[in-house]
């Protein structure tokens, strides 16, 4: 395979605008290269995840979504091109379900927090659901394939119950939401 990034200064988006993997060029704040920023920025998080002792089986999972979180990108740099599978939504709901059985039932809202790798990986949430979010907005105006739709909303899922077992691992507990109320009789 030849070099894919040859020049990294070319000087093209000067002009405010940004080349897709077609050649198209958009504006740098359009829906699409909005969507494509969240994505990068998520795998970015994930990364700062990664750099926190995470247990192995998580941490072999979270590069696995990294890889796919690039399929993604590529979805999105080749409109109207599937390359994120919709078995891996199935990957995704499966290791949620294997993560939570092992979780106490939620009685209460969580903050984010619960040591430096649970809070890592709330914000990495917090991210997907922006991700998200610009996705179905992209998704009126343009096509946009279900998987892609499905996989950011799973994926929050997945990170926040990570984040409860990282919290769980490291010691620090969750940190629950209590009302004005509550906080005020105590």
């Amino acid at each position: 395979m030849g070099n894919r990034l040859s020049r990294i200064i070319t000087r093209t988006g000067d002009d405010g605008s940004t080349g897709l993997a077609t050649g198209a060029r958009l504006p740098k704040d359009s829906a699409r290269i909005e969507v494509m920023g969240d994505v990068d920025e998520l795998n970015s998080v994930l990364g700062m995840l990664l750099a926190h002792p995470i247990p192995e089986p998580q941490a072999n999972w979270l590069l696995e979504i990294q890889h796919d979180l690039f399929d993604l990108g590529g979805e999105l740099a080749l409109p109207e091109t599937a390359l994120l599978p919709a078995e891996r939504i199935l990957w995704l709901e499966e290791q949620v379900e294997t993560m939570n059985a092992d979780l106490p039932a939620l009685k209460e809202f969580i903050l984010p927090g619960g040591g430096p790798a649970a809070t890592v990986c709330h914000l990495a949430r917090a991210v997907a659901r922006r991700a998200e979010r610009h996705l179905v907005r992209l998704a009126r105006d343009e096509p946009v394939t279900e998987p892609a739709r499905h996989y950011l909303n799973r994926l929050s899922d997945l990170l926040f119950v990570l984040a409860r077992v990282l919290a769980r691992e490291a010691g620090d507990g969750e940190v629950f939401w209590r009302s004005r109320k509550v906080r005020a009789s105590e």
